[in-house]
């Protein structure tokens, strides 16, 4: 064998010698990033600790009262039950604002910028939980564990939540999540998602990794079991304990009118819900279910189906309380100020690729092996009345994080793995 031949085998054995060295590490790492399912519940906080108390001299917390009856405060202690992929992000930078200003406490998670989920929430997750411990927000990524959470926030605190259309989530999360859900890579197809629904029973192994994020999502978020049957009772009983249980579930589809409702439910103010749409996905990145594959989407996510209609039907309820035409001219209203907002904030107007984003701190995390999330520019003069305001509306996640002193340690460990290898 010549020698510079050997020579690059040598190399190549070298190479993977400590490819696969390097994988374990990784491995190792993420292991810990992202605990492994649990069936059960996770361990709870030890028994006989002391419920949220509030302190000495700290005022009660308010009841949520509407704001069409005169005369409400600001309800400051909030449970925010962040789903996934149904806007929350841009509703979590409304909390985080709101929070700030007021120098509210949150109760944040520890090293990562969620309470280790897929694992059940527990108190114990908090950075800086002492027992007794009480918080006015709670607004990260978890499972939920309502017992756990409750023990976290004044008695009468306001639990919301936001739902989105099953077949549409599911549509985001197979394109978000679908890289890390190990059965999709025998997916062969140029379109995946399509080949997957024409059979799911194939693919879909629900013992698998990460494979919650592909059926029921909402009902897993919520603390439920995603793969129960549809025919089972426990389903209607647990959307009916979600309804006993949240003040508010507002939907993605109808954004700006949930909104107004959140605010009215608050007693708010018109500037505390003025939002940019955050963490979306470019058009291109973003082919739409039509059809029979729409039909195959809702069916495949049954559960999160009857979630949705349930509280799709509650929710205009809720509108029809608050008056048709009282709603029209508030979404009106939170549009144009939205609008004037955009103007003032944000360079060109309007949401740009990653490769676009000039400022560092405004780069949102984007999916492993892609980079489809858009994000903004800030104006480079801004007057001083908005400048602090247009940075906070427009500051990604873990950005806002780290605004606040959260501590990402893991988070920003697996960012930096990932940039080292172009993830």
């Amino acid at each position: 064998m010549p020698l510079p031949q050997k020579k690059r085998w040598v190399s190549m054995a070298k190479g993977l010698v400590l490819g696969a060295l390097f994988t374990s590490l990784l491995l190792l790492l993420y292991s810990y990033a992202a605990p492994p399912l649990h069936t059960g519940l996770a361990s709870t906080t030890p028994e006989g600790t002391a419920p949220c108390a509030p302190a000495p001299g700290e005022p009660e917390a308010l009841t949520p009262a509407n704001g069409s009856a005169g005369g409400c405060q600001p309800q400051r202690d909030i449970v925010f039950m962040k789903t996934h992929k149904t806007a929350s992000s841009t509703l979590l930078n409304i909390l985080f604002r709101f929070g700030q200003k007021h120098g509210l406490k949150f109760a944040f998670p520890n090293g990562r910028n969620d309470f280790d989920y897929p694992a059940f929430f527990a108190r114990s997750l908090v950075q800086d939980y002492r027992p007794g411990a009480c918080f006015n927000i709670i607004c990260n990524h978890m499972r939920f564990h309502y017992e756990e959470v409750r023990g976290l926030v004044p008695p009468n605190a306001t639990f919301i939540t936001v739902l989105r259309d099953p077949a549409r989530l599911f549509e985001s999360s197979f394109h978000y999540f679908g890289s890390v859900v190990p059965f999709t890579w025998k997916l062969s197809g140029r379109d995946k998602l399509a080949e997957f629904l024409q059979d799911p029973d194939r693919y879909y192994d629900p013992n698998g990794y990460n494979a919650h994020y592909l059926r029921n999502l909402l009902f897993f978020d919520l603390g439920y079991d995603s793969g129960l049957n549809p025919g089972n009772p426990q389903v209607q009983e647990h959307i009916l304990e979600v309804e006993r249980r949240f003040h508010l579930v507002l939907l993605q589809e109808y954004f700006d009118e949930s909104l107004v409702l959140l605010k009215d439910l608050l007693c708010w103010e018109l500037e505390d819900v003025l939002y940019f749409k955050l963490n979306a996905r470019r058009a291109s990145a973003v082919p739409r279910l039509s059809g029979e594959l729409y039909r195959r989407a809702t069916a495949w996510n049954v559960l999160d189906a009857r979630l949705y209609r349930h509280f799709n039907a509650s929710f205009w309820r809720k509108v029809e309380a608050f008056g048709r035409e009282r709603m029209a001219r508030e979404v009106a209203a939170l549009r144009r100020a939205n609008e004037r907002m955009r103007r003032i904030c944000i360079d060109g107007g309007q949401a740009v690729d990653a490769a676009a984003i000039q400022d560092s701190a405004m780069q949102p995390w984007q999916p492993l092996g892609a980079k489809s999330i858009l994000g903004y520019n800030l104006k480079k003069s801004i007057g001083q009345r908005h400048a602090q305001l247009c940075r906070r509306m427009l500051t990604p996640e873990i950005q806002y994080l780290m605004d606040l002193g959260v501590n990402l340690w893991v988070t920003k460990l697996w960012k930096l793995i990932r940039d080292f290898l172009r993830w």
